[in-house]
């Protein structure tokens, strides 16, 4: 990811990208389906104020983003300095492993809770539907006292806890 937090480019207005819900990049009416064209504006997103933008070192223009720009697909364990973490990684190759800076939460859209994990600069995923039944596997699911279901998960030594 390059320095995007040292970059001051002037605002050049808006460009008619949307990330849809679904994780889907259109422009200008067009889905966007080259790989490599989505993994280079990922790694450029920047988020200020509630809004998105793809940032260069000259120019930022805004994005639309319907809930989240990245989604996660893929759920692993590993081990770091003999704990064991979980690590999650997006449609892009980005690798995050769930720690106090990255957490995992529930938040709603549209009337129905969805899972997330902030990636970086205030930018979270989508754990997609697929890949949060494999981190359920990684976790215990408990009961509180109303008889809700808690899916309680480990990384490290932090225990994030998620409701529905």
């Amino acid at each position: 990811i390059p320095p995007l937090d040292q970059w001051h480019p002037k605002h050049c207005g808006k460009m008619d990208l949307k990330v849809k819900a679904n994780g889907e990049w259109w422009h200008e009416g067009q889905l966007i389906r080259r790989q490599a064209l989505l993994d280079l504006f990922t790694k450029v997103l920047w988020k200020e104020n509630g809004k998105f933008y793809l940032k260069t070192p000259v120019e930022q223009i805004e994005i639309s983003v319907e809930d989240e720009p990245l989604l996660i697909n893929q759920v692993d364990q590993i081990e770091l300095e003999g704990k064991t973490y979980l690590q999650l990684t997006t449609t892009n190759q980005d690798v995050v492993i769930v720690d106090q800076e990255h957490p995992v939460f529930m938040r709603e859209y549209l009337g129905e809770m969805r899972p997330y994990v902030h990636v970086r600069l205030g930018i979270n995923a989508l754990i997609q539907r697929q890949s949060f039944f494999h981190l359920i596997e990684y976790g215990q699911l408990l009961e509180n006292d109303q008889g809700d279901a808690i899916l309680s998960l480990q990384s490290g030594d932090l225990v994030f806890q998620l409701g529905t």
